[in-house]
């Protein structure tokens, strides 16, 4: 007798349909998160632009868009498009955690995740830093001829990569599904993106979140050494008023620098194996190692928690975890970054009006990032940048801002310096977190509320109230009971 499969596994092995929105075509796809193991389903289909929008009949680059499909019977008209940060990281990358984040939404309009110009599934620009060069200090001549390099290796006008450029691709995509509004949400750099679209399309945007906000008017880059010293003061600082993370650490932030002087100085070579291969790895704990240790790990306050702890590690002789940590975390960022992408942007927006300064040398981050990005640039094309790119976006759309308390790159003073500009806005500041705030605690209901109702002010935010620091870790077993 032949025998019956279930039902679930009936299911499974039968076609899926495509779905089409307007003239798009989504079939099954899985997407993947660069430098973990996370993937999700999800539903893709491509969108063809002209590369240089000036010259529609010329040289076309494919788009990749994913779409995380509602739930709804007759989900709405306007769905909610995803702007990934970086700039260089590509928004169907970011699908496996940001989707779950915007679960609510979701449960009344598709999320669409398409790759901005440059980056992921779109035509990327992608180039890796020679082994050969020295990422604690690479010299002018070291930055000068990677970019060189860079530039020559892609396939690209890369004057069309800009921010400004890649609003009209979002406007070709709002065209293509036939959506009458967009709600955006943009985190980090893609605040930066959001902003723009809505400037430059006013009448096609239902709601805006802006998460880790970017005003239009900062210098990307320009004030990341300052804003990283005053997360790390304050992150510190909670250490001290915490009897055993004080106790077990005395002075982390003082640590940090005399940590930081010593591998300076007499670089360490440090024999670990791999956390992802396990194979047997000679590293160095250097300048490098620490300074991406203090800056990547207070990104997040799980990994905030852990900094007091391994730089006292390291500091009593034991630095293999932090060397670890600071590979595992630095290969992780180089895979998401499409560099050639990042200096598109920069190159052409903030690099014209960047500025050394001699005040960020002495700093954990120091100078060199933006010597660095202008001797980069030096060499880059200069792309379109549209003529009001800077100005604060005026606007009466419902906007809802999110920032952490201890946000490293993108802190509050920033989404209350757009703020001003926003007819009807509400920032909602998560105590304790830092970079991104949308899978914070109960923010996702908040988030989904906001799009439905488009009444920032009414929200009833006294949930954030339960979020704070997460406890130091005082050893490796984590904190206190």
């Amino acid at each position: 007798m032949r025998r019956l499969l279930p039902v679930a596994l009936l299911l499974l092995s039968l076609p899926v349909s495509a779905r089409t929105l307007g003239s798009l075509e989504f079939k099954p796809c899985e997407l993947a998160q660069p430098g973990s193991g996370a993937t999700r389903q999800a539903e893709c289909a491509t969108l063809e632009v002209p590369e240089d929008p000036s010259r529609p009949d010329g040289r076309k680059i494919t788009l990749k868009v994913a779409l995380a499909a509602s739930s709804a019977a007759e989900p709405a008209a306007d769905p909610l498009v995803y702007f990934a940060g970086g700039p260089g990281q590509a928004a169907t990358e970011a699908f496996a955690s940001a989707a779950p984040a915007l679960a609510r939404v979701r449960e009344k309009r598709h999320l669409l995740f398409m790759d901005q110009r440059g980056t992921g599934g779109s035509n990327p620009l992608a180039c890796r830093a020679p082994v050969e060069l020295d990422l604690a200090s690479p010299s002018a001549e070291q930055q000068v001829q990677f970019a060189k390099d860079c530039r020559d290796s892609l396939d690209a006008d890369l004057a069309m990569y800009t921010t400004s450029v890649a609003a009209a691709d979002v406007e070709a995509l709002r065209q293509a599904i036939g959506a009458p509004k967009l709600n955006l949400y943009g985190g980090s750099y893609g605040t930066r993106m959001a902003q723009e679209y809505a400037r430059q399309q006013p009448g096609a945007v239902r709601s805006i979140i802006l998460d880790g906000v970017v005003p239009p008017g900062l210098v990307l880059g320009s004030e990341h050494a300052i804003n990283l010293e005053s997360a790390l003061e304050r992150i510190f600082a909670n250490c001290a008023e915490r009897p055993g993370c004080q106790q077990a650490f005395g002075d982390p932030y003082r640590t940090l620098y005399a940590l930081r002087d010593q591998v300076r100085a007499h670089p360490l070579p440090v024999n670990l194996r791999d956390p992802l291969t396990h194979q047997v790895r000679e590293l160095r704990l250097d300048e490098s190692a620490v300074v991406v240790i203090a800056r990547l790990f207070a990104y997040a306050p799980e990994t905030a928690a852990l900094l007091p702890l391994l730089l006292d590690e390291a500091a009593k002789g034991r630095p293999q975890s932090l060397v670890a940590q600071a590979s595992l975390v630095f290969d992780s960022l180089v895979g998401m970054i499409n560099h050639g992408m990042q200096l598109s942007v920069m190159c052409a927006e903030d690099a014209p009006r960047m500025q050394a300064r001699p005040e960020d040398k002495d700093l954990v981050l120091g100078d060199a990032l933006i010597g660095g990005s202008l001797a980069q640039c030096s060499v880059w094309p200069k792309g379109v940048v549209s003529e009001d790119f800077h100005a604060p976006l005026v606007t009466d759309v419902p906007t809802l801002l999110l920032s952490g308390e201890f946000d490293p790159v993108t802190p509050p003073r920033y989404a209350e310096e757009v703020a001003k500009s926003l007819g009807k806005s509400r920032h909602l500041v998560g105590a304790g977190q830092g970079h991104i705030l949308l899978p914070r605690g109960c923010t996702p209901r908040l988030v989904g509320e906001f799009v439905d109702k488009l009444d920032p002010e009414g929200l009833d935010a006294s949930c954030l109230e339960a979020l704070g620091p997460v406890p130091f870790f005082l050893n490796y077993n984590g904190a206190e009971p």
